[in-house]
C-alpha cells in the first residue's frame, strides 16, 4: 500500500511585515546612497513577495531607538553574533512548530498525539541538544518512546527528504503514524555584509513552520483529501555546486546565492526531470500539476521556461511567495498546503521540486485523492 499526506498545518511569528518597510530597513542597516537604494528597490519591486513574516519585529521599523533584536544603533553595531541568534532560536522556534502541529490535526480525534510513532523534526536555521524534537514530544505530550529523527542544514528541500523518511517509515510499518515538523527561522541570520549576494538573500526570506500526517493509507486517521507519496528522485548539478551555500559564520549562518542559481537551474532541470520520469516509468503528459519551492520569482519562471508550462502551473507557488516570502524547507509544504486546501484537483498526478546547495535537486511525485 502507498503512503500519504493526510493533513498539513502551517504557523508563523506574529510578526507580519510588508515588503516595502523591509526595503526601508535594510536601506539604512546597509547604509546605501540614492544609487544603490534604487538598485535595491528594483529587487524588492521585482521579488514577487508582498508580506512576510519574521520572529524579529525590528525588521518593520526605521526608528532605531525601537530595536529589540538588533542593536539601537545606526549600523547595527555590535551586530548579533552566532550565539545570541542560536539562543533566539532556542527561545522562539518551538511555540510556532506546535502551532504547526495543532492546527495540522485540528478536526482529527482527540488521542491523535498519542498515536504518533514517529517524529520527523527539520531545520536549517538553528539546532540545540536536547533539541526541539524532545521539546515536541514534551509540549505535545507524545509517548516517550516515540521515534525521533533530525533532519538539519539541508537548505530547501529538507523537507523533501523528511517526507521520504515519513514514506519509507510508513511503508515498512503499516500502523506508523509519523509527524514531520519543519521550523525555519531565517530571518535571525540576516547579514549586512554590503553584497549584492546579500542583497538578494535578505528580500527573499522569512520565518515560518509546517507539519505534517504521514501514515500507510491502509490505516489512516484521516478522512479527507489526501496526497499518495508515489515517487522520490535525488540529483546535484557540481558544475553550480559554489552558486548556493549556507556556512556557520560569527554573525550567523551566512547564504551564498549567486543570480547563477536561476541559470542553472533553467539549464538542468528538463534533462533531470525526464530521468525522473524515465525512472518512474511515466512522460510528461501524465503530469497534470507542478508544486515547486518558490526560492525565488526568477527560480519559479526558470522552471517554467524550461519545462515549457504555463505561469499558472505554478499558480500555488507564487500564492505562496506572495504571502509569505521563502521560509527555506518550510516552503514546499506551505504549496502543498495550499493544493490539499484547494479541494479541485483530485486524480491529478504532481511534479514537485525543491533546491538546496549542491546545488542539489530534490523531487517527488504526487496523487491527490
Amino acid at each position: 500500500m502507498d503512503s500519504c499526506i493526510s493533513a498539513i498545518g502551517i504557523a508563523n511569528p506574529d510578526n507580519r511585515i510588508a515588503q516595502d518597510d523591509i526595503y526601508h530597513f535594510m536601506v539604512n542597516a546597509f547604509g546605501l546612497d540614492a544609487t544603490n537604494a534604487a538598485r535595491l528597490k528594483s529587487i524588492y519591486d521585482h521579488s514577487g513577495i508582498d508580506y512576510r513574516y519574521s520572529v524579529i519585529p525590528d525588521f518593520g521599523s526605521n526608528d532605531p531607538s525601537q530595536y529589540t533584536f538588533f542593536e539601537q544603533t545606526a549600523n547595527l553595531e555590535p551586530f548579533p553574533d552566532t550565539q545570541k541568534r542560536l539562543r533566539f532560536y532556542q527561545k522562539e522556534a518551538i511555540s510556532i512548530a506546535v502551532n504547526a502541529v495543532k492546527n495540522c490535526l485540528q478536526g482529527f480525534e482527540e488521542g491523535t498525539l498519542q498515536q504518533i510513532t514517529h517524529l520527523i523534526t527539520i531545520s536549517c536555521t538553528g539546532m540545540h541538544a536536547p533539541g526541539i524534537d524532545i521539546e515536541l514530544v514534551e509540549q505535545l505530550q507524545l509517548n516517550r518512546d516515540t521515534e525521533r529523527t533530525c533532519i538539519n542544514f539541508m537548505g530547501c528541500y529538507g523537507a523533501i527528504n523528511g517526507l521520504k523518511v515519513a514514506d519509507y517509515i510508513c511503508r515498512a510499518e503499516p500502523n506508523a503514524k509519523v509527524l514531520i515538523v519543519s521550523v525555519e527561522l531565517c530571518t535571525l541570520h540576516f547579514q549586512k555584509e554590503n553584497t549584492l549576494d546579500n542583497w538578494v538573500a535578505n528580500s527573499l526570506f522569512s520565518d515560518g513552520a509546517a507539519a505534517v500526517l504521514v501514515e500507510n493509507t491502509a490505516n489512516r486517521l484521516g478522512k479527507g483529501t489526501h496526497l499518495l507519496l508515489k515517487n522520490f528522485y535525488t540529483e546535484f548539478v557540481t558544475e553550480a555546486r559554489d552558486d548556493m551555500g549556507w556556512y556557520v559564520g560569527n554573525t550567523g549562518f551566512e547564504m551564498k546565492l549567486t543570480s547563477r542559481v536561476s541559470k542553472q537551474i533553467k539549464k538542468h532541470i528538463k534533462a533531470l526531470s525526464t530521468r525522473f520520469l524515465q525512472k518512474v516509468k511515466l512522460d510528461a503528459g501524465q503530469i497534470t500539476a507542478y508544486a515547486v519551492h518558490p526560492g525565488g520569482r526568477k527560480i519559479l519562471e526558470a522552471v517554467e521556461q524550461a519545462l515549457e508550462l504555463p505561469e499558472e502551473s505554478n499558480a500555488f507557488a507564487y500564492q505562496t511567495l506572495q504571502e509569505y516570502g521563502n521560509m527555506s524547507s518550510a516552503t514546499i509544504l506551505f504549496v502543498l498546503q495550499k493544493m490539499l486546501a484547494a479541494q479541485n484537483l483530485q486524480g491529478q498526478k504532481i511534479m514537485s521540486f525543491a533546491f538546496g546547495p549542491g546545488l542539489t535537486v530534490e523531487g517527488m511525485i504526487l496523487e491527490m485523492h
